[in-house]
């Protein structure tokens, strides 16, 4: 039996059926590109005909070096013969070396969603089949609600494999479409089906409707399969399908199998995992295993006293391997290793006995009892400790602002809401008085800052606020309620910190976190206060 487990991609089919996800062509050829650099096997590109967009992406289809682009469709209709079937046409005339095809092997499907003879069904999946081959493409059947098709008819769910099998397929997989199958049963079934399929040409496709796909994928490898199919991050229609970027280190690490894609590529999953994220303008998972920032967090300090003497006794695998980092959380259930560990990561060289980190213990510790997070804002964390530590320039002081908003009706009659911040700002010696108009009051007291700030500074020009949270503290509290704000900047390069703010008033604790958030940019970027 091989080791080598083959990969197979269908985040630009499965996963574009995510509730709120929607691919352009380019969206398609840049994540195909990015699954390429990884050496993932397979790369499902769409279906071709079934709409604009996957037209597009296959007119025009990207460069790949390591990985097998494959247009998905059915099998032939009833009734039609494989080489006038115009979705089968649709497929070989996309130019795909790989077609994967999906067909029924639950006998209830056949006689209910078909309506027709289950002997059709099964010429149905060996004319397919056998006009790809003859086409000189490779084919891959998909063999839909097989688990649940097998527990009703094993015999007519095994039937239609083989009738894949013996007219050519590569790869006969076998699907959880409905996501409700548990590990013990894929592994039972998935073990009874490779006594009669070689492994070499046996694949999984799991959804994760019980929570259980990547576990019924393992299962499955366990069984026999080598051939798993999955998506970027777990995207996928209702629930999502199995995490490749689960899987793949699960399969390398773990479980001593050749994935294909190498130390080196294990080591840019993290990248490309959150790359993904960004480019759908979602927020990474911070508890996502292997990849997430959380997943290599340590919190406490017992826990951090002992990764500091050895990682292994509370990590299970070195992040380093999978591109991911260590990171020592310092909050109200922080030691002294913390601070250490935290200050070692900044780049700050202070002695074990300096008094400066017992002061910034307390600090925190205080700071956290009155609602701030540092373990989610680590800019924050950092000015503060710089400050202490007598690093920070005084870029700017805020001598005040203010803030007004407005209902009206504008000119053409429509209802609408204005706000206006001023604000006073000393700049070495020089006081900076703006005023700004913007989308909200947080909107517009960052651009009336920023024109105090930006011909002094012109760095901040490169930065932009691109998230903004407010979470309400001590709610029962009503009215008078302690609003918690996080900011997430960008830089130009790409780059982001997160910086927090906490106070009765809203808008004040927005200040305190956009004035951390320009501190940051500036100090980052070696920038000298003026005098």
């Amino acid at each position: 039996m091989t080791d080598r487990i083959t990969l197979f991609d269908t985040t630009l089919r499965d996963g574009a059926q995510t509730l709120g996800v929607d691919f352009s062509p380019a969206d398609k050829t840049a994540i195909a590109q990015a699954l390429d650099s990884l050496g993932i096997d397979y790369i499902e590109g769409g279906w071709p005909g079934a709409n604009h967009t996957d037209d597009a992406f296959f007119g025009a289809p990207p460069a790949l070096g390591r990985s097998t682009l494959t247009a998905f469709g059915m099998t032939r209709r009833p009734g039609r013969s494989a080489a006038n079937d115009p979705g089968l046409s649709a497929l070989l005339n996309s130019g795909a070396p790989a077609i994967c095809m999906v067909g029924k092997t639950w006998d209830f499907h056949v006689d209910v969603a078909l309506g027709i003879e289950r002997s059709e069904n099964l010429a149905m999946i060996g004319d397919s089949v056998a006009e790809v081959v003859a086409r000189g493409r490779e084919a891959l059947f998909d063999a839909e609600h097989f688990f649940d098709g097998y527990k009703a008819n094993a015999d007519y769910a095994l039937a239609c494999l083989t009738a894949a099998l013996e007219q050519g397929a590569r790869w006969v997989v076998l699907c959880d479409t409905n996501g409700g199958a548990l590990p013990h049963e894929v592994e039972a079934i998935v073990a009874t089906v490779a006594e009669t399929v070689p492994a070499d040409r046996l694949g999984i496709h799991c959804h994760n409707d019980t929570g259980n796909a990547v576990a019924n994928s393992l299962a499955a490898v366990r069984a026999g399969v080598r051939h798993v199919q999955g998506t970027l991050n777990g995207l996928g229609e209702r629930c999502g399908n199995a995490d490749l970027v689960t899987l793949l280190p699960t399969l390398a690490l773990k479980m001593g199998f050749d994935v294909g894609i190498g130390p080196d590529g294990l080591k840019r999953l993290t990248q490309v995992s959150r790359w993904f994220d960004e480019h759908l303008n979602r927020a990474p998972d911070r508890h996502a295993p292997y990849v997430g920032e959380s997943a290599f967090a340590h919190k406490g300090g017992l826990h951090v006293s002992a990764v500091a003497k050895d990682a292994r006794s509370y990590e299970h695998v070195d992040p380093d391997a999978v591109g991911n980092r260590r990171k020592i959380l310092v909050s109200d259930q922080a030691g002294r290793s913390n601070i250490l560990s935290r200050f070692a990561d900044l780049g700050i060289a202070v002695a074990a006995d300096d008094r400066h980190v017992d002061r910034l213990l307390e600090e925190v510790k205080r700071r956290e009892a009155e609602g701030y997070a540092y373990d989610g804002a680590e800019a924050s964390l950092e000015m503060l400790a710089r400050r202490m530590l007598g690093q920070v320039p005084d870029y700017f002081r805020l001598e005040r602002f203010s803030v007004t908003d407005e209902r009206r009706y504008n000119a053409r009659g429509v209802l609408v809401t204005e706000s206006e911040a001023t604000v006073k700002v000393r700049v070495g010696n020089r006081l900076e008085h703006t005023v700004a108009e913007g989308n909200g009051p947080v909107n517009a007291i960052d651009i009336a800052l920023r024109k105090a700030l930006e011909p002094h500074f012109p760095t901040l020009a490169e930065m932009r606020l691109v998230d903004f949270r407010v979470r309400i503290l001590h709610a029962s509290e009503a009215s008078g309620a302690m609003p918690r704000v996080q900011i997430e900047s960008a830089n130009g390069d790409g780059a982001r910190w997160s910086t927090i703010g906490v106070s009765t008033n809203i808008i004040d604790a927005s200040f305190d976190a956009l004035g951390d958030s320009f501190a940051y940019k500036l100090y980052r970027d070696g920038v000298v206060a003026p005098e």
